[in-house]
């Protein structure tokens, strides 16, 4: 079984190791001296790096695809920086030698627990309107179960299963506690905002053996997603007012906060404000908590940056750990 995890890398480096990953990407690659090479991505609960096969893959192409669990033979190297594995021998792996919870990250916290407090919050609504809204998608057998154990992406933030369900209790959170700073803010429209919000990544993203985009996902995306899904539940749930109905729309269309990051309108009211400002943030942080153990896992110093991120177009520094050392 599974004794190697891609967290293990730096612990190896430059040793030959025999182990199972998920294969996560493939694709057949020209070399710059004529020929070809196999470009892969393997991952399993701890993370991810490239492979790459340069000889004698003719075997390993025809018996593995995306998304297939595979056994492999290779040698970790580093390159530019981060760590990656050359591989000797690969095929696929049999159902009977691999245990799907080694390949799949899971949130820190219980599933149960944490949507057992937002049904609290969502129970402390005072608007009735609104806690019909949110319970008609957490009550819904094709939904409330997908919505709990969900990733939140492929891998830019909350990339296990049930992060959608942690991102958003965790925006609710904060949420809760800034909305006393900004009292043109309904707490119950901005609350409603924050569970709703990414409600479309239920059906955006699939998450079987690695996490990816559905059909669904690629041609629509989950903000569009999310408005045909609010729209339908509105009319089981008629009557239902429709000045909410507008404003919570708004919120999942105005989300992203701006136009060249996928919103289809910019933020117009003080919850729409509110939520995109923190959902922004709390993607951010959690990126960064996963950029900071990654740098630690690779062996930088915290002196040291860590790789730079390309969703933030820019490297990060731990302050903490950086402050820590010098003392």
């Amino acid at each position: 079984m599974k004794d190697f995890y891609v967290a293990d890398a730096a612990r190896f480096e430059n040793a030959v190791v025999t182990t199972y990953f998920c294969l996560s990407s493939l694709s057949v690659r020209e070399k710059k001296t004529g020929g070809q090479f196999l470009a892969m991505t393997l991952s399993d609960k701890t993370g991810s790096f490239e492979a790459r096969m340069w000889d004698d893959f003719a075997d390993a192409i025809a018996s593995c695809s995306e998304g297939c669990y595979v056994k492999v033979q290779g040698q970790i190297s580093k390159y530019q920086g981060k760590f990656q594995i050359t591989l000797q021998k690969m095929r696929h792996a049999a159902d009977n030698e691999v245990e799907p919870g080694d390949y799949r990250p899971v949130s820190q916290f219980d599933p149960a627990e944490m949507e057992a407090e937002l049904r609290g919050y969502v129970a402390a609504f005072r608007n009735e309107d609104l806690k019909r809204l949110v319970l008609a998608f957490l009550d819904d057998p094709g939904i409330g179960p997908q919505f709990t154990v969900a990733p939140a992406a492929k891998g830019l933030h909350h990339a296990w299963l049930s992060g959608l369900l942690e991102h958003v209790l965790m925006l609710v959170r904060v949420c809760l506690a800034t909305a006393p700073f900004y009292p043109e803010a309904d707490p119950d429209l901005l609350v409603t905002g924050a569970i709703l919000h990414d409600i479309g990544k239920v059906r955006e993203l699939e998450w079987k053996t690695s996490f990816g985009y559905t059909l669904e996902g690629q041609m629509i995306g989950h903000i569009s997603i999310a408005q045909g899904m609010l729209r339908e539940k509105v009319l089981a749930l008629a009557p239902f007012p429709d000045r909410l109905r507008v404003l919570v729309e708004h919120m999942i269309l105005s989300h992203h906060g701006r136009y060249e990051f996928g919103s289809p309108k910019l933020p117009m009211t003080p919850e729409a404000m509110v939520l995109s400002a923190l959902d922004d943030l709390e993607a951010k942080f959690a990126a960064m908590r996963r950029e900071f153990a990654a740098a630690e896992a690779a062996g930088k110093k915290p002196s040291e940056t860590t790789e730079w991120v390309r969703s933030m177009e820019r490297p990060l520094l731990n302050s903490q750990a950086y402050l820590a050392d010098e003392e």
